[in-house]
């Protein structure tokens, strides 16, 4: 029973849609083929000029924001060579200055050496006539 109800109610739904679109149909009837043909062209004209004017603000904003990319990455580029340089002469200053004072390490260890390399030299000296005076003794 239900089922037959659905079927009576989907039925009846249909003619009513059926029935009020057609009343639309012959409200609203479409105009004859030449005039839709020109409201046809008409709008394809309207759409052209406005994808034409669409396209040429895309390429300008396209431009400008191309050019703000070149700007920036120059500018990036520039702040970049600028700090390389920077760090590049705080290095070469840092090594200068460790080669100086490497430079004074070794002249001073130099020094300590040829002064003890004397002193050792001495000493041996000493220590040989020492034995020989003692050898010389006996």
């Amino acid at each position: 029973m239900d089922d037959n109800k659905m079927a009576k109610g989907l039925l009846l739904g249909f003619l009513t849609g059926t029935i009020v679109g057609g009343v639309v149909a012959l409200l609203y009837a479409p105009k004859t083929g030449k005039e839709l043909r020109s409201d046809i062209k008409v709008k394809k004209d309207e759409f052209l000029d406005d994808t034409s004017e669409y396209m040429q603000i895309a390429k300008e904003k396209a431009n400008k924001l191309i050019n703000e990319g070149k700007k920036k990455s120059e500018m990036l580029i520039k702040d970049a060579k600028d700090k390389a340089s920077s760090l590049i002469g705080d290095a070469n200053k840092v090594l200068s200055e460790a080669k100086d004072k490497a430079s004074e390490k070794l002249g001073s260890a130099k020094e300590k050496i040829s002064g003890e390399s004397d002193r050792v030299k001495d000493a041996f000296k000493a220590g040989i006539e020492a034995y020989k005076e003692e050898k010389s003794k006996s």
